[in-house]
C-alpha cells in the first residue's frame, strides 16, 4: 500500500520515472527512507537504500553490488514537489525552467481550499499521507491521486569506502542553465547545498546522516 506515487525526475536526459518498485520503509523527521533494486542493474550497481533529507535538499544512498559489497555512498542534490492528478494519471511536467520559489505543478481546480493550501507544504503533507496510510491500512477512495516528484538537480557527491570524495556532473548544471532548464536562483541554491554538504563531510558531521540511514539496515 503506497501513500503516494514516488517519481524521479531528471532534467538531463529529460525523464520522469515512476519508482513503483521502491519500498518506503519509514517517513519521519522530514526524511523518507526507501529500499530499491536498480532499474537497469550493472556490474557495480544492483540494489541500495536511500534517505531523502528534504530539509537539506539531498538524497543520501548506499549503492551495493549483487554480492552486497558497498560500491560507494551517493549523494544527489534534490528538490521535491507534491502534486495531485485526477484519476491517478501521471503528473504533467511543465517545460518552464525548474525553480525553487514557485509551485512547479498545476493544482487541479476541483481541489478544495484546504488541499491547495497543503500543497504549499509538500513534505509535511506527504508525511501526513504516509502516516495516515500506516494507521488505516486500507485504501481510501479519492478523485485525485497524490504524487511526490523528486527532481534531481544534477550535481552529485560520491564517497568511496576508502573515504575518497568526488564531485560529479557540475558541467550538467552549466548545460541546464544554458538550455533554460534551471533558473539562476535554483543553480545558486544547488551549489550552496553542494558546498554545505562537502563541509559536513570534511568536518565529520555528515556521519550523523550516514548513521541515520544505517539504522534501517539493522
Amino acid at each position: 500500500m503506497r501513500p503516494f506515487d514516488l517519481y524521479r525526475r531528471r532534467l538531463i536526459p529529460k525523464e520522469c520515472i515512476l519508482l513503483g518498485d521502491d519500498t518506503m520503509i519509514s517517513f519521519a523527521d522530514d526524511c523518507l527512507i526507501t529500499t530499491w533494486s536498480a532499474l537497469r542493474p550493472k556490474k557495480n550497481l544492483h540494489h541500495g537504500i536511500s534517505a531523502f533529507f528534504f530539509d537539506d535538499g539531498i538524497k543520501v544512498s548506499k549503492f551495493y553490488r549483487e554480492d552486497n559489497s558497498l560500491v560507494y555512498w551517493y549523494i544527489d542534490i534534490i528538490r521535491a514537489d507534491l502534486c495531485f492528478t485526477e484519476g491517478g494519471k501521471k503528473p504533467e511536467i511543465s517545460d518552464a525552467p525548474y525553480d525553487i520559489s514557485f509551485d512547479n505543478y498545476p493544482v487541479p481546480d476541483q481541489l478544495g481550499a484546504s488541499e491547495k493550501e497543503a500543497i504549499l507544504h509538500p513534505i509535511e503533507t506527504a508525511m501526513r499521507l504516509y502516516e495516515t496510510k500506516q494507521q488505516s491500512k486500507k485504501e481510501e477512495d479519492s478523485a485525485f491521486s497524490p504524487s511526490l516528484i523528486v527532481t534531481d538537480l544534477l550535481a552529485d557527491i560520491l564517497i568511496y569506502p576508502d573515504g575518497f570524495v568526488k564531485v560529479v556532473d557540475l558541467d550538467e548544471i552549466s548545460e541546464a542553465l544554458e538550455k533554460g532548464l534551471l533558473t539562476q536562483d535554483c543553480v545558486a541554491a544547488t551549489l550552496r547545498i553542494v558546498d554545505q554538504t562537502l563541509r559536513q563531510i570534511y568536518d565529520g558531521s555528515f556521519a550523523e546522516k550516514q548513521g541515520y540511514l544505517e539504522r534501517f539496515e539493522k
